[in-house]
């Protein structure tokens, strides 16, 4: 199986970012995470529930969930060997900071040791409009080599409530990753 880091930034969306690490989970696979500041308090806002209670139901190890402030944590290293790194979500300022190759935080560091190593980098923005800024600020992460994964749920499966198309999106994190799943209906089956 194999080992991801799962970062959650401060945007809308943290159900994307806890779907995909239960997904990781359940497949068996060795999951790290980081939760930005602004992370941990828009997931209460929006679950009702703290990063300490996910980390419970989730089933991940406390000692894999790292401080954003925690520069000297694993994942900081490119010696730390993963299969792939996501931020989902990952907001606007995660990725100006990230494009820009500014080391704010654990997230924006790991993110870059990614792309510097050569490993599976997948942002999963949830902003919307765009502006000029962050559409040129996606480019070069996708110019970098970065998977940019809007977190746009299709409607094709005809989703029956909210998590049917949070299950969409991380379906599709999972896809490039190369992790078969079952989270949604492929089309044309």
């Amino acid at each position: 199986m194999g080992k991801y880091l799962i970062c959650i930034t401060g945007a809308s969306g943290s159900v994307y970012g806890i779907r995909t690490i239960k997904a990781l989970v359940e497949g068996g696979h060795e999951v790290h995470s980081i939760v930005s500041s602004w992370g941990n308090r828009v997931m209460e806002r929006e679950t009702g529930k703290s990063l300490a209670s996910w980390i419970g139901e989730l089933g991940l190890p406390p000692e894999r969930v790292y401080a954003p402030e925690d520069l000297a944590a694993p994942p900081a290293s490119g010696s730390f060997r993963l299969d792939g790194t996501v931020v989902v979500p990952c907001s606007m300022s995660s990725v100006g900071a990230i494009a820009s190759g500014l080391c704010l935080n654990l997230i924006h560091r790991s993110a870059l040791v990614s792309l510097k190593e050569g490993r599976p980098l997948v942002l999963v923005p949830r902003e919307t409009p765009l502006s000029l800024l962050d559409l040129r600020n996606l480019t070069v992460l996708a110019e970098a080599g970065a998977v940019i994964l809007p977190a746009s749920p299709a409607f094709y499966q005809v989703p029956q409530n909210i998590d049917d198309m949070v299950n969409f999106v991380a379906g599709k994190i999972l896809d490039r990753l190369g992790i078969d799943h079952n989270l949604y209906t492929r089309w044309g089956t």
